[in-house]
């Protein structure tokens, strides 16, 4: 347990948590230059003269980041700004060549807005969001030796003029828990609809934690401070654990709280003060004499709205409603895109191969949640890397509904097809394990396994009903896991009553 765990503070204090988000934008190019955004590439290797704010240079706005903004503020349901202002925002740094960063201040491109949370055994809540707004990321300051060289601290510029949604909740989640879920929700609304990938190993998704405790009962906002550039789920619901203790401490003491930056060390749990807290207008910030006004036409607007994907909760209402799933399952399914529509997918192939889709959902569901992400998990694959594809899948299940296939044969296959791909009805058939089906063969199966088994057969027939479970691994046995064990049974307890 964390020292964070250990500390309780929850009986005297109520957390007061918001959340500004940093995630890197779908495009193929920078904000404002047209340098590619690439990951991996050797240091400096995938910037531009804007980016480097070379004399003479001017910055020119990437015009798909507007539409990806805007797909931002509809699916949230705020409100597209149809004109907003791109500021400079000053401050000095070596991993910011121009001495200020190109954002947005008093008008944003989204005001407003909404994420939906759900934790188990709690109602759904709303967390609202405050605004969203474009700005172009920073470069990047290494001081690992090991990548550096030496003890020097160096730049990389690859990350600079990244285009960004900086995106800012309001201070209503009162829980690191509720702070981890409002994450997660949020980053799957931006994969699904496409605006971002989210992958918070490649620094395409950060949070700043906005942490202040006040006394229970009160409603005046205590002083809070920030955790800056947390880059996981579970790091960020431990430092706003360690924050919440260190600031009880203080509380405890009789001691005031400062406004500061928090470094969080995930091997000690414990936050650390990195400098006292700037506050806005120590950024200088004024509108870019570069850049014009962002104004969005009511018809780009429209434009982008038709062409919006289902979003996470509508199709987690969906699949519960149409294909009677539990909440939970549904959850699973709909946790990211390219699961929720391979499922579809699935079910739609055993439709159309004579099952109907409300009663093969259910088997779908159980190959998917507890053989799939199995498989997945253990060779470290992505979904949409693998080759198998869902008609397969749907292949696959129905020769097990036909008695074709036994669940254990069909469980054999199912990893080389996921990881390889190929026809199911060939594999079975390549590897021998087609069901027996032949009625004589499985009827001699049973008699032998009766004739062999006298001790199990008087136990059945005295009232154990496990004994007819010992008979039936039995005749599986014989026949190489081949027969239909709902065949099976049921011949043994005609034979055996």
């Amino acid at each position: 347990m964390s020292p964070a765990r250990d500390f309780e503070w929850q009986d005297r204090y109520e957390a007061v948590i918001g959340l500004e988000v940093h995630t890197h934008l779908a495009t193929e190019s920078k904000l404002f230059s047209p340098a590619p955004v690439r990951y991996g590439d050797a240091p400096n290797h995938a910037v531009h003269p804007i980016d480097l704010a070379l004399p003479g240079v001017l910055p020119m706005l990437n015009d798909r980041v507007i539409d990806l903004a805007i797909r931002f503020g509809l699916a949230v349901r705020g409100e597209v700004n149809p004109r907003s202002i791109f500021a400079r925002k000053n401050y000095f740094y070596p991993d910011l060549p121009k001495g200020y960063q190109i954002s947005q201040f008093e008008d944003p491109v989204i005001i407003g807005g909404s994420v939906q949370i759900a934790l188990e055994g709690s109602e759904p809540r709303t967390i609202h969001l405050t605004r969203a707004h474009l700005e172009e990321d920073a470069g990047k300051s290494i001081h690992d030796p090991a990548l550096a060289g030496s003890d020097a601290s160096l730049v990389d510029l690859n990350r600079a003029g990244v285009p960004l949604l900086e995106i800012v909740s309001e201070p209503e989640m009162h829980s690191s828990e509720e702070a981890g879920a409002y994450l997660r929700a949020l980053r799957s609304i931006l994969r699904y609809i496409g605006v971002s990938h989210g992958d918070m190993e490649k620094g395409q998704f950060r949070c700043d934690a906005n942490v202040s405790l006040r006394r229970i009962g009160t409603q005046q906002l205590g002083t809070r401070t920030e955790c800056k550039n947390v880059n996981s789920f579970a790091n960020v619901e431990a430092a706003i654990d360690a924050e919440c203790v260190r600031q009880a401490e203080v509380l405890d003491d009789g001691g005031d709280v400062v406004q500061a930056t928090m470094a969080f060390d995930p091997a000690t749990g414990r936050t650390r003060v990195l400098r006292l807290k700037e506050n806005s207008d120590d950024y200088r910030y004024f509108p870019d004499p570069d850049l014009v006004p962002l104004v969005i036409a009511a018809e780009r607007i429209e434009a982008v709205r038709r062409k919006m994907p289902e979003l996470p909760d509508e199709k987690h209402a969906r699949f519960q409603a149409d294909f009677a799933l539990s909440a939970h399952d549904a959850g699973i399914l709909t946790g990211s895109r390219e699961l929720g529509d391979f499922f579809e997918a699935v079910v739609v192939a055993c439709e159309a191969m004579g099952t109907d889709a409300a009663t093969r959902a259910k088997a779908v569901s159980n190959w998917v949640l507890r053989d799939l992400l199995r498989i997945l998990k253990e060779r470290d694959l992505e979904l949409e890397d693998a080759p198998i594809e869902p008609q397969a899948l749907a292949s696959l299940i129905c020769l097990v509904d036909a008695g074709r296939l036994t669940v254990k044969s069909a469980q054999q296959i199912f990893p080389d097809l996921v990881c390889e791909g190929g026809d199911p009805v060939q594999m079975m058939t390549a590897q021998g394990l087609e069901a027996v089906s032949d009625s004589g063969v499985i009827e001699d199966a049973v008699a032998r396994v009766i004739e062999a088994n006298p001790d199990a057969v008087a136990s059945f027939r005295e009232g154990d009903q496990k004994s007819i479970n010992f008979l039936m691994g039995q005749v599986m046995k014989r026949t190489q896991g081949k027969a239909n064990p709902g065949q099976v049974r049921e011949l043994l307890i005609q034979k055996l009553s």
